[in-house]
């Protein structure tokens, strides 16, 4: 099954003809496979990695650094769980260091994440700090270099 999801990860193709051709597998194996993935919860979905240059839309992103105090019975485990469920949240880490979990927020402008920060993810009992940090450009995602040494990209979308 790792090879499966080596290849999954690489190239983010799910149709079970192609990845047959490279498994050495029939398209039936391939799905069945695919499937107990999918009921174990390992594999989760997929999405195609787009140049941020290229979207019709621009978003902003930033990084929020957030402290919260650890309860007594569920740790951090509750109030990363409460932060994750919201739309805005991209991603949400638990992390060791100067703060506890890392929160990777989008919007549709500055005002929109700010507000999003200040408004309601500020005041949730149990934060105690926020620092947020608005991502200007992007050079690798994914694995996948974003430009090349020399290319002058145009402003980061952020600081028009």
């Amino acid at each position: 099954m790792s090879n499966i999801l080596d290849i999954l990860q690489e190239t983010a193709d799910p149709n079970p003809s192609i990845l047959g051709k490279i498994l050495d597998l029939t398209e039936e194996e391939v799905v069945a496979q695919l499937e107990t993935l999918r009921s174990e919860g390992t594999l989760l979905g997929w999405v195609p990695l787009l140049h941020p240059s290229k979207k019709e839309i621009n978003l902003v992103r930033a990084v929020i650094e957030v402290k919260i105090s650890p309860e007594r019975e569920g740790g951090f485990d509750r109030l990363a769980h409460r932060i994750s469920k919201f739309e805005e949240v991209e991603a949400c880490h638990l992390m060791s260091g100067g703060y506890d979990l890392m929160v990777i927020v989008q919007g549709k402008n500055l005002h929109t994440v700010a507000s999003f920060v200040s408004e309601r993810l500020a005041t949730i009992e149990g934060v105690l700090s926020t620092a947020t940090h608005f991502l200007l450009r992007s050079y690798k995602e994914h694995g996948h270099l974003l430009s090349k040494d020399g290319e002058n990209p145009e402003k980061p979308p952020v600081s028009a």
